[in-house]
């Protein structure tokens, strides 16, 4: 894995690194992600890590994540008692600030009623934590259990209704924990608490930064791969067209770029991919015309994880093909590369830092190779958000149409049709779902114009059509209808961990609405999702 080196862009001796230890938490890797964006740099590292492998890394500072299990479980994640002893600053979260409490001689219990999401604190003693924010504020929580006693040495700096140690410090030995998440952008001082800790606690400065990050990928895929040929998925989504510049910078024509077509791209796309790559890049690229043999198969299904291991393991029987054909013209391929990024992993549960994450929903290209496949993997962005990814891609020089297109899931619009798939929904949602990007594309260019940000505070990240698998009556032309309703999804997020629903205009709403049902035949009803993420995800399947 490129990970590992691929980070170590400073001077010998001149580094500032926190490191977080990751219980599992479906929030965790946004930790290490908010202290990035403050200017700071962070390595991932399981949770139960021995001391003496944490101080050889060299870090500045530790942050405990949260995680799903209750620290009385017996296979509940642990951590070495001695990282709280090596002199550094900790702070801990959710489970963080359980796992610390106990480890010291606290005590966590189950509080009356649990906390999820906002919630408000009152701060109860002075904090360098909480310094600069209000006495009271709002908070994202996600728990059941809490501490019930903090240990020897401690305060309680913060209270809710609920919960009665909301946070908690022990400033003499440099140790702070919270059991809300700051992190997350629902609480809204959180940037500032991070800010308190890394730069007020820690005395650290906002020196690091991706300036020099592409040359150091280059180099580590250039030193990877040597002179072995590499096979790509070119899905035309950023990731992958990421992976793709980075690939043929570093290694030119021994790439192979394989667009597997499976029938359930959006509109027009097939097309728009292949001209952009075979202009965009200097390597082979080569079109898989797979939608028949993908139709067949998916004939019948409706569940959606049969559905993505059917999509996942077909696209690999795709790469395998095209593999062997270059095989028989004598060019072996090593290494498969993949845009894989970190909501992948943490969503398909297959951490790679040893985490317990719950799967929300597998990954086509998380899932293991079909027998006789052996390709080594490149995976460059398997730690990176998708807003990191979309400023590699603009300084690796795609456009801003690659750059800034959609987030369109592997399995395509398979997992926006509920129910089997059919030609027949797949027309409907092609059609209804180009009406949404039209009219969202447009609304967010209007806002771009105004504001000069591409994600400016009332923007849309990511918006698409859902066809549900029921009929709706209607009145259209005087006559009875029982035609098909269309979901519209829209949210506001910047790394896909957490969205809120867009709060879009009534006539943006109500234009896309009457387009729907007087352009796209078979639908008769226009609704609008306004679930934010979590509970709901982004995807409806």
């Amino acid at each position: 894995m490129l990970y590992a080196n691929m980070f170590n862009l400073h001077k010998a001796g001149s580094m500032q690194k926190v490191i977080v230890l990751d219980f599992g938490a479906q929030y965790g890797q946004l930790i290490a992600r908010r202290v990035r964006d403050l200017h700071v740099y962070s390595e991932i590292m399981p949770c139960d890590t021995p001391a003496d492998e944490i101080m050889a890394a060299e870090p500045s500072a530790i942050i405990l994540s949260g995680g799903p299990a209750s620290v009385y479980a017996d296979d509940a994640p642990t951590v070495d008692a001695r990282i709280f002893e090596l002199g550094l600053p900790v702070l801990g979260f959710c489970y963080g600030q359980q796992i610390m409490a106990v480890t010291l001689g606290g005590v966590v219990g189950h509080t009356e009623a649990g906390e999820y999401g906002p919630a408000s604190i009152h701060r109860v003693a002075s904090s360098r934590l909480l310094d600069a924010t209000p006495d009271e504020q709002m908070v994202w929580m996600s728990h059941r259990d809490a501490v019930a006693k903090v240990p020897d040495g401690f305060v309680i700096t913060s209270s809710t209704e609920i919960c009665p140690v909301a946070s908690m410090e022990c400033a003499e030995r440099n140790l702070y924990a919270t059991q809300f998440h700051p992190e997350v952008r629902h609480t809204k001082y959180g940037t500032q608490m991070l800010s308190n800790f890394l730069f007020g606690v820690c005395g650290l400065e906002p020196s690091w930064s991706m300036d020099n990050l592409i040359d150091q990928l280059v180099d580590d895929v250039r030193d990877r791969v040597g002179g072995d040929r590499v096979i790509l998925g070119l899905s035309g989504g950023v990731d992958s067209s990421v992976v793709g510049a980075l690939c043929a910078r570093a290694i030119g024509k021994q790439l192979t770029c394989v667009f597997v077509n499976h029938g359930l791209l959006r509109k027009d796309e097939p097309e728009e991919v292949e001209e952009v790559f075979t202009r965009q890049f200097d390597v082979d690229f080569v079109h898989v015309h797979a939608e028949e043999r993908y139709a067949r198969l998916l004939a019948g299904v409706s569940d959606p994880e049969q559905k993505r291991r059917i999509i996942g393991t077909q696209f690999w029987e795709e790469f395998f093909a095209v593999a062997q054909d270059l095989a028989q013209d004598g060019r072996p391929v090593k290494y498969l590369a993949q845009g894989t990024i970190y909501p992948d992993i943490i969503e398909s549960g297959a951490r790679k830092t040893g985490g317990k994450a719950s799967t929300i929903k597998s990954h086509h290209n998380l899932i293991p190779f079909p027998d006789g496949v052996s390709f080594d993997l490149i995976e460059p962005l398997d730690h990176f958000f998708k807003d990191e990814v979309r400023a590699l891609g603009t300084a690796l020089g795609l456009p801003d149409h690659i750059v800034w297109r959609q987030p369109f899931p592997g399995p395509g619009l398979a997992i926006r049709i509920i129910g089997d798939v059919t030609p027949e929904k797949l027309e409907i949602l092609k059609n209804a779902d180009a009406i949404v990007r039209q009219e969202l594309d447009a609304y967010n260019a209007r806002l771009y114009e105004q504001t000069g940000e591409r994600n400016s505070e009332h923007s849309c990240w990511q918006y698409f059509a859902v066809l549900p698998d029921i009929r709706s009556v209607g009145v259209m032309g005087d006559e009875r209808t029982y035609q098909r309703p269309v979901i519209v999804r829209a949210v506001e997020s910047t790394d896909a961990m957490t969205a809120d629903w867009a709060k879009l205009p009534y006539e943006v709403l109500g234009k896309i609405s009457s387009r729907i049902v007087a352009e796209v035949p078979g639908v008769n009803r226009v609704v609008y999702d306004c679930t934010p993420k979590p509970p709901g995800t982004v995807e409806w399947e």
